[in-house]
């Protein structure tokens, strides 16, 4: 039987033999710190939780029960944004003139708008009770973009005064918007394609009385082919307004005769007259 005393004298003389003076031995844990130092070592393994909730206990208050969990609410989806308000519609889309002149914009239609510097839309009261219709914007017009400003112009003015009116108390458009090259008369296709314009200027002012300065003003809005020099002086109609066909003032001007300035003071005296009648 081996002496365990025997061997660790032994052991002893061989770790001194080869230099080992001191040997230190760790004094033994308690019995509970070893069982703490297991518990920290082992991986502690806990039941998987119950997915059913507990049952209350027997005779448990409701205050004293576990509030019961809710479910967890999704998450919110952002409310769509409500469609923007349509801008209010702008004054040129309410109808009357500024509508014909937006519409008509800056016109490339017929081929006088290649020369024009001034497209020429009519000038005066929107609800004037007296229109005057020239055929188109001169050079004096074409620069300033204003009809009847030359001397054609002034002398409209003094016509306007003679029968009781000022010019803004008119109004005063052209059949067409744009100066024909040497103020010669408007072509037809250049009539036809301008024209509507004038006609909405009509529709919109509702004058009482029409009265159309030329044979070109004149057989465009009395629908005829017969000269100035016949139909002036007679009554005609625009889509049931009266039209008073008379000289146009640059022909007074080239013809300033005694004769021509008394057909065209008669002829306005008789337009005065129908707005006056009502």
């Amino acid at each position: 039987m081996l002496d365990p005393r025997g061997e660790l004298a032994e052991w002893i003389r061989y770790l001194r033999d080869i230099g080992i003076k001191e040997l230190h031995v760790p004094a033994a844990a308690p019995p509970a710190a070893r069982t703490a130092a297991s518990a920290r070592e082992m991986p502690v393994r806990r039941p998987a939780a119950d997915p059913r909730p507990a049952a209350p206990r027997k005779g448990a208050s409701p205050e004293s029960r576990p509030p019961a969990t809710k479910p967890a609410a999704p998450a919110s989806t952002p409310a769509p944004r409500a469609a923007p308000a349509p801008a209010a519609p702008s004054a040129a889309l309410s109808g009357g003139l500024a509508a014909i002149r937006e519409e008509l914009g800056d016109c490339t239609r017929c081929k006088l708008h290649e020369r024009r510097r001034n497209l020429v839309f009519g000038v005066g009261n929107p609800d004037a009770d007296l229109m005057f219709v020239g055929e188109g914007p001169g050079a004096d017009e074409d620069m300033q973009g204003e009809p009847f400003v030359g001397r054609a112009g002034q002398k409209l003015n003094e016509m306007i005064k003679a029968i009781g009116f000022e010019r803004s108390e008119v109004y005063i458009a052209n059949v067409v918007k744009c100066r024909p090259p040497g103020n010669r008369d408007p072509q037809p296709d250049e009539v036809a394609t301008c024209s509507p314009f004038l006609f909405q200027q009509i529709e919109a002012i509702k004058p009482k009385v029409l009265v159309t300065l030329g044979a070109p003003a004149t057989k465009l809005l009395c629908n005829t082919s017969v000269g100035i020099t016949r139909l002036r002086g007679n009554w005609q109609e625009f889509r049931g307004i009266p039209v008073m066909p008379t000289f146009h003032p640059a022909y007074l001007l080239r013809a300033y005769t005694v004769e021509n300035r008394k057909k065209v003071w008669e002829d306005l005296k008789a337009a005065r007259a129908r707005v006056d009648e009502g």
